[in-house]
């Protein structure tokens, strides 16, 4: 069986940054979040790595991560644009945002064909022991009368920031430990009284589910960061996936209307077609969400860099 490739997904990194040359150092010696999760994957045992751009982002992408990350597993790209499709679909006229996560990963199709696959955010630290887990489990991952899928689940108090809210898919997992469903939740928040609370609505965004109360999440609820695992089976049934897509949801909202990664998984659930384990872990995650949350993650790597977890001159 082919070793698990990671796939990370980095085509909104130049807008959301205004440039590369603009993510923020939070390492001790001018290292980013992917660097960390690079070197995380390699030493969990993954040897090559798909970085999804937008094309013209290649050279300042391969010069300022690309170059780095080939210390560690063979690089290669795919790029996410809009004429990259499935044969007889082709984006709305005038569309300029991206399809969305989904259609990202589908974008890395022919390049990881016959592979397993781990696919991450870019600007997310998501820890050391998610990415062993997620190794693990793909290393042995089979489909059999269902697709075999996994995702990292993390105690939803392990992602909150003090400095806003956050969004999270929230995750309920059957007594077997595999996702039963997964639904968006806005404006996650600690209030002053301890409890976990979330915003009403759903997620704003285009097909996810809203009008929902706003309401509580207990403690130690799994939440997803974007950490799934896929067999070789995925990214084909996503050809079936972006023409259900292009015919029910983006007619509505053809400018706007994206595919997410975690709608696709959910119907192939709800369809009775796939499994999805989740693999809970005890990380904390760290991002920016905000600019104030810059110090808490350059304190949190530098203590982890002090203890011996990673090297000062990553």
């Amino acid at each position: 069986m082919a070793n698990p490739v990671l796939v990370i997904m980095a085509a909104g990194m130049g807008s959301r940054y205004g440039g590369l040359k603009q993510i923020d150092p939070i390492g001790p010696n001018g290292q980013i979040l992917l660097d960390y999760s690079i070197y995380d994957a390699h030493r969990a045992g993954f040897d090559r790595v798909v970085f999804i751009i937008r094309p013209e982002l290649h050279e300042a992408f391969e010069d300022a991560i690309g170059k780095k990350a080939r210390r560690f597993m063979q690089v290669d790209y795919a790029y996410q644009t809009l004429d990259n499709l499935p044969d007889g679909l082709t984006a709305p006229e005038g569309r300029e945002k991206p399809l969305g996560t989904a259609h990202a990963v589908w974008c890395a199709k022919e390049l990881t064909a016959g592979c397993p696959i781990a696919v991450i955010n870019a600007d997310d630290f998501y820890g050391a022991d998610a990415f062993r887990k997620m190794y693990d489990y793909l290393a042995s991952a089979q489909d059999d009368d269902k697709f075999r899928y996994c995702m990292v689940g993390y105690q939803v108090e392990n992602t909150l920031t003090e400095n806003g809210t956050v969004s999270r898919g929230v995750c309920t997992a059957d007594e077997n430990g595999l996702l039963a469903h997964i639904i968006e939740r806005t404006a996650i928040h600690r209030d002053a009284d301890g409890v976990i609370r979330y915003d009403a609505n759903g997620d704003p965004r285009e097909g996810a589910e809203g009008d929902a109360p706003a309401g509580e999440i207990a403690p130690g609820t799994p939440v997803s960061l974007n950490l799934w695992g896929f067999t070789p089976s995925f990214l084909p049934s996503l050809d079936d996936g972006l023409r259900e897509f292009f015919a029910g949801k983006l007619p509505d909202n053809p400018m706007k209307a994206e595919y997410y990664l975690p709608f696709a998984v959910d119907a192939l659930i709800k369809d009775g077609k796939a499994t999805a384990k989740v693999l809970t872990t005890d990380s904390r995650w760290y991002g920016v969400t905000y600019r104030e949350d810059k110090p808490t993650i350059c304190a949190a790597v530098a203590a982890m860099t002090e203890n011996g977890d990673y090297p000062a001159d990553l």
